[in-house]
């Protein structure tokens, strides 16, 4: 009778095992405030969209143009349902200047994540005209690609330092 001798798991597998155990924790520990997110993101994103399509399409604006208006004004937007819907309990008593400062400041950051897209697709534009130069690449660049990057910096950038979690005062008892 042979037996077999199981070998432990290489640390790749054990690795990525454990790196997905995680992220499923996490996803699971922020449920509630992901789909809150996803709502307003949808909502602004609508606009985004609606908005650059608009002025891209519409008006024959430049891209660039139509990309830092729409996302502008879906940013603001956003702003306002996140502030008061998505983390409402983590307002407190923080200036809303100061989450508003530091909510544009990482909404910049996730802009040029969409610009980067753009130029990414410009660029290709170069070599592959014939799929790159189009209406159609110009918004899953700026629209899918751009966007869905963005998002996921955003997410963690807002959670961490924009609408903190404030911590609860403990009561001392005076001896």
């Amino acid at each position: 009778m042979s037996t077999s001798i199981e070998t432990p798991p290489t640390p790749a597998r054990r690795g990525f095992a454990g790196l997905f155990v995680r992220a499923v924790h996490l996803v699971k520990r922020h449920a509630a405030e992901l789909i809150r997110f996803a709502g307003v993101g949808g909502v602004a994103y609508v606009i985004d969209i609606g908005l650059f399509n608009l002025m891209f399409l519409g008006l024959d604006w430049s891209y660039w143009y139509a990309k830092i208006i729409s996302a502008v004004i879906a940013m603001t937007v956003a702003f306002f349902g996140n502030r008061h819907w998505t983390w409402r309990e983590r307002r407190g008593s923080a200036a809303a200047h100061r989450q508003y400062a530091l909510y544009f400041f990482f909404n910049g950051i996730g802009l040029l994540i969409a610009l980067a897209c753009l130029w990414a697709n410009s660029g290709l534009a170069q070599i592959w005209p014939q799929y790159f130069d189009t209406d159609l690449a110009v918004n899953i660049a700026a629209n899918i690609v751009g966007v869905g990057l963005g998002s996921v910096f955003r997410f963690f950038a807002y959670r961490t330092w924009v609408f903190r979690h404030t911590p609860e005062l403990v009561e001392v008892r005076a001896g």
